[in-house]
């Protein structure tokens, strides 16, 4: 059974007729979100795409800029969503992962959405404990863990993903940095380094893998179309 699937950090000031635009023609069978604001009326991304089918586990992972909101991770699939959990990775600093295990055919598959400490791209011990945190509570088979790590490709927290799982990309073309239409008021520059990455265990083979194309956030959406 092949299946897409869908990466995004939508930015919590993303703009949210580009990123529904871009999500309703995706045709992604299972999503997985991060700087998802669920009681936003700007951006309210889990209406929408409950309004195209998808079932959905959301779990706050920190409050936004300045305090004032709730900001967190989200799994949704056009499959029967069957449990749920949610896993701390680090109280400094706090992230989490968000569990969904979905049906498919008969067969569950466990999909995590995440988003790691943001360092600037910098050594964190912080975000390599997150890493390490996430790979302790990942079931043997099955596996897709998709999200925004903040790390780029030659990082411990990488290499550490990468010794227990496989990367469906490993062009390790760049997928965030900021550029005109992204952020109106940051300086124009362009989409020049790797931070977003979708790992599968072993047993769940890649078929394609792809950057995506959207101004809607600050990082570009990838996809992988997954054998399971």
């Amino acid at each position: 059974m092949q299946l897409k699937v869908l990466s995004w950090n939508i930015w919590d000031e993303g703009h949210f007729d580009e990123i529904a635009e871009f999500l309703k023609f995706s045709e992604a069978d299972i999503v997985g979100l991060q700087e998802v604001l669920p009681f936003s009326k700007s951006i309210p991304i889990i209406e929408f795409l409950t309004s195209l089918g998808y079932e959905h586990v959301y779990a706050p992972a920190r409050l936004s800029s300045g305090e004032k909101e709730e900001m967190g991770n989200a799994v949704f699939s056009k499959y029967p969503i069957v449990s749920s959990a949610v896993h701390v990775l680090s109280e400094e600093n706090k992230r989490i992962a968000v569990q969904a295990d979905v049906t498919v055919d008969g067969k569950t598959i466990h999909v995590f959405s995440v988003h790691l400490l943001h360092t600037h791209q910098q050594p964190s011990s912080v975000q390599e404990l997150q890493a390490e945190n996430l790979l302790k509570v990942l079931p043997q088979e099955r596996v897709i863990v998709m999200g925004d790590f903040n790390a780029t490709p030659e990082s411990i927290a990488l290499q550490k993903m990468r010794s227990a799982l496989t990367d469906t990309d490993t062009t390790s073309a760049p997928t965030w940095s900021v550029y005109p239409e992204g952020c109106l008021v940051c300086n124009p520059q362009k989409i020049d380094t790797r931070l977003d990455y979708i790992f599968t265990s072993p047993d769940v083979q890649t078929i394609t893998s792809k950057i995506e194309s959207s101004k809607g956030s600050d990082h570009l959406p990838i996809s992988a179309t997954v054998e399971v």
